[in-house]
């Protein structure tokens, strides 16, 4: 007989393909697996028009999903790693990192300039924070507007004309294989993006050791360091979607190095450092460039950034 496995996923396309793209790679290793994909209504899905700092509580692409998996309803869940918060529901972990796809922005724009180039009172749309913050730091006199709604949806709106460009992840675009239309990639002195972008996380439940032991063959393990001196930044600074922390780590030269930004919503102020050392400490680098940010300013930015989020109610 098969093993049977059900995979919880949210249902937008980037979701499906990332899901799909896992289930794949697992059937390749285990042709006699049988993975069926449970499509999961989240509470960011449900409440698509409302700005992501308004929406209350953390995980809104995630609760439900992991509802699901805590009552057995599915086994494990392909999430991006930004949307998993850091504080895990207690009986899951993340059983798995695969390969990190590249982590930068882009932007796409439908007069097809540069992000530098956009004419005076262009409007760019982001549903993040981190991108407004950025942008309007980058000094383009440019106008953010909060838009929301899955990829497809937020690029169909470039093509009607509702904004003049897009600020989005790379990695989606790449992984709905809409790279052809990216205006620009943008540089890490640009735009830093979010703690674990670029990254997906395959969470289970921590007593089921016969699904991790089938999904722990996707792990990658440099990615998943990165992820945790990202995520462990993140925690330092006690951060989530309604102020713009940005963070980055990578391999150089066999050391972990690791970038990291608190920024307010309207790009005025920051805080920002870089720590380097050896990849098994990734969680500790973490917290030591968070607490050094904290010293150094970041605590005010985030006392006066939580709950303005720049986009209005």
């Amino acid at each position: 007989m098969s093993d049977q496995l059900r995979l919880g996923t949210r249902g937008s396309a980037l979701a499906l393909a990332q899901s799909h793209q896992v289930r794949a790679h697992l059937l390749s290793r285990f042709p006699s697996l049988e993975i069926d994909v449970v499509v999961i209504k989240t509470t960011g899905d449900k409440l698509s028009e409302s700005p992501l700092s308004a929406i209350p509580g953390k995980g809104v692409f995630i609760k439900e999903i992991e509802e699901a998996l805590l009552e057995k309803r599915v086994d494990f869940a392909v999430h991006s790693m930004k949307d998993l918060p850091t504080d895990q529901p207690g009986g899951l972990i993340v059983g798995a990192v695969p390969p990190r796809e590249d982590p930068r922005d882009c932007l796409i724009s439908r007069s097809g300039q540069t992000l530098s180039g956009l004419p005076k009172g262009s409007v760019v749309g982001t549903s993040s924070l981190r991108r407004q913050a950025q942008v309007l730091a980058a000094g383009g006199q440019v106008t953010v507007q909060n838009i929301r709604g899955n990829l497809d949806t937020r690029l169909r709106k470039v093509k009607a004309g509702e904004v003049e460009a897009v600020v989005v992840a790379h990695a989606g675009v790449k992984r709905l294989g809409r790279a052809g239309e990216i205006t620009e990639v943008l540089s890490y002195d640009v735009m830093l993006p979010a703690p674990g972008q670029g990254c997906l996380a395959i969470e289970v439940r921590d007593e089921d050791s016969k699904t991790r032991e089938f999904i722990s063959v996707l792990d990658h393990a440099s990615s998943r360091r990165a992820a945790e001196a990202e995520r462990a930044f993140l925690a330092a600074l006690g951060g989530g979607c309604r102020v713009p922390i940005a963070a980055y780590a990578r391999d150089v030269g066999g050391a972990l190095v690791l970038d990291g930004l608190v920024i307010s919503p309207d790009g005025k102020r920051k805080a920002k450092g870089r720590l380097s050392g050896d990849f098994q400490a990734a969680a500790r680098m973490g917290e030591d460039l968070g607490e050094k940010l904290l010293k150094e300013g970041a605590s005010d930015i985030l006392k006066t950034s939580d709950g303005d989020n720049g986009f209005g109610a």
